[in-house]
């Protein structure tokens, strides 16, 4: 078996791999990020709903100016400007470690972090993608999530370890996060650039491509249900500690080990209408489970089934692929994946900047039960998102053009 492994590794494209540890290392500092931030949050600045919620304005904002930014840098090419986002990552993640317990610094700190995360998420599907030949576009990207989501198991299992039985700081848990994103950029520095492309567009709107946009914006509202409010009630409502919460992600991220390899076969074999449509309905009985379950069930037992319901939503993120490779498969041109991705984060992000407004506002006005509004809000775009992927259609004909 390890024999087999290292001939995989010997016949495997340099950049590729260079690709996939970088993936690696990203994913360290993702454990970082999804185990840690709300208790962080909570634990060290004692945030209410209200504040909670607004820190999604700045922490979302690189998201809606990310085609911007990516469009100014566009003579770098994606693999120059992946390397400056994680620098940014780095950056920001390591200031959240050090700054003190001041809103207006956690602000700031927090939208340098966002930004380069912001920056590589459109620009991981766009390389990832590039190593692509046709018919293996979702093997790819399945490929690369796996790995990614491995690294998760593995990061989080030792955070919890070491919160659990060391009593690690925060600050030593941002440190780790900031150097794993700074050697993902060593690793992304050293693959070589892609021949430039004599195309100059910098940004792309197609009326071709509106439902593309349009389930972007419907992405949109639906990530920042969980991304806001899902881990907030655990920690808020249920008093979870972040040890309970890294275990939490733990658990994600074994489930992601098959769960992503998976969804890339599905978009390969079954298409992105059948993915985009189940993760639908799968979102829909999650926010229901939210939003009832601790009317129906035990204190203990609710828990027990928000917490699975906290794993599902995480664990059907990736499904955030079959868009891009949706876009792929529709794309006039090999040329406009890369820019269309990117508007196509910043879109999603017009939704995502107010919406924690409006859910902080709705779970304020209606006391601690007020989270149950929200997820009945998410039940509903899970239904118009179900809709909405119903009108998917790819063409018969696809490019063989390699990206």
């Amino acid at each position: 078996m390890i024999t087999t492994l290292i001939s995989k590794f010997k016949n495997t494209n340099r950049d590729y791999l260079l690709f996939l540890l970088a993936s690696v290392f990203i994913g360290i500092s993702q454990s970082v990020d999804g185990s840690t931030l709300t208790n962080y949050l909570k634990e060290h600045l004692n945030m209410l709903i209200l504040q909670r919620s607004a820190l999604e304005v700045p922490r979302e904002l690189p998201g809606l100016l990310v085609f911007l930014v990516i469009g100014s840098l566009y003579a770098l090419g994606d693999v120059r400007i992946a390397v400056v986002a994680n620098i940014l990552a780095a950056i920001g993640m390591f200031l959240l470690g050090f700054i003190p317990p001041d809103y207006f610094m956690v602000v700031i700190v927090i939208f340098i972090y966002s930004m380069g995360q912001h920056m590589y998420m459109p620009l991981a599907n766009s390389i990832g993608m590039s190593f692509a030949k046709d018919g293996e576009v979702g093997k790819k990207l399945g490929q690369m999530s796996a790995l990614n989501t491995a690294a998760l198991v593995v990061s989080s299992a030792v955070l919890w370890a070491l919160f659990k039985f060391y009593n690690i700081s925060y600050t030593t848990s941002f440190t780790i996060g900031a150097v794993s994103f700074l050697i993902a950029a060593l690793l992304l520095f050293y693959i070589t650039p892609a021949a430039k492309s004599n195309n100059k567009t910098r940004f792309i709107f197609r009326k071709e491509y509106r439902l593309y946009y349009w389930l972007c914006v419907l992405f949109g509202a639906r990530k920042q249900i969980f991304i806001t409010f899902g881990p907030w009630v655990l920690v808020d409502i249920f008093k979870e500690p972040v040890t309970t919460m890294t275990m939490l992600f733990f658990i994600i991220s074994i489930t992601g080990i098959f769960v992503k390899p998976l969804i890339g076969y599905l978009i390969d074999n079954v298409g992105e209408k059948f993915v985009l449509t189940s993760e639908a309905i799968a979102f829909f009985f999650v926010c229901l489970g939210y939003a009832f379950t601790a009317d129906i069930f035990s204190s203990s037992f609710a828990l027990f089934i928000i917490n699975a319901c906290y794993v599902l939503d995480q664990t059907l993120s990736s499904v955030s692929m079959a868009r891009a490779t949706y876009l792929r498969k529709i794309a006039l041109k090999p040329e406009d994946v890369s820019p269309t991705l990117s508007l196509g984060t910043s879109i999603d992000h017009i939704v995502t900047m107010f919406l924690p407004l409006v859910g902080g506002m709705v779970w304020y006005n209606n006391g601690p039960n007020g989270y149950k509004y929200v997820f009945i809000g998410g039940a509903l775009i899970a239904l118009l998102n179900l809709g909405s992927a119903m009108f998917i259609k790819i063409p018969t004909k696809q490019s063989t053009q390699s990206y």
